[in-house]
C-alpha cells in the first residue's frame, strides 16, 4: 500500500468520524445540542480533510475519481456503524453487517481490482 492510499484511508476515516460527532453529538451531549453554530465552524477543517483525502486518492489511483469516492463512502459507513454502536447503543443488526460487508467489498474492489 502506497502512502497516498494510506493517507486516503486515514483522512477519510477521520473526517467521516468528525462529521458523526458534529451531527450526532447533539443526541449524546447537551453541549453539542446547545452550540450548533460553534460545531458548524468545524466544517472548515472537515472540508479541508475531504479535499486532501480526495487529492491523495486521485494520486493513488492514477488520476481517477471513482475509487476515492467509494472509499470515502465506505469509510463513512464503517465509522458510522462503529460510533453509533458505541455512543448510541444501537446494535449491529444483520442488515448493518451486510452493509458493512458491502462497504468493505467496495474498498477491496477499488484497491485490488486492477
Amino acid at each position: 500500500m502506497n502512502k497516498e492510499l494510506l493517507y486516503t484511508f486515514l483522512i477519510f476515516l477521520t473526517v467521516q468520524s468528525a462529521v458523526w460527532f458534529q451531527t450526532n453529538g447533539q443526541f449524546v451531549w447537551s453541549w453539542f445540542k446547545d452550540h450548533p453554530f460553534i460545531l458548524s465552524l468545524f466544517g472548515i477543517p472537515i472540508s479541508l480533510g475531504y479535499i486532501w483525502a480526495t487529492k491523495f486518492a486521485f494520486i493513488a489511483f492514477e488520476g481517477t475519481l471513482w475509487p476515492g469516492r467509494l472509499i470515502g463512502f465506505a469509510m463513512g459507513i464503517i465509522s458510522f456503524a462503529m460510533l453509533t454502536n458505541h455512543f448510541m447503543g444501537e446494535g449491529i443488526s444483520t442488515k448493518v453487517i451486510v452493509s458493512l460487508v458491502l462497504a468493505i467489498s467496495l474498498v477491496c474492489i477499488q484497491v485490488f481490482w486492477k
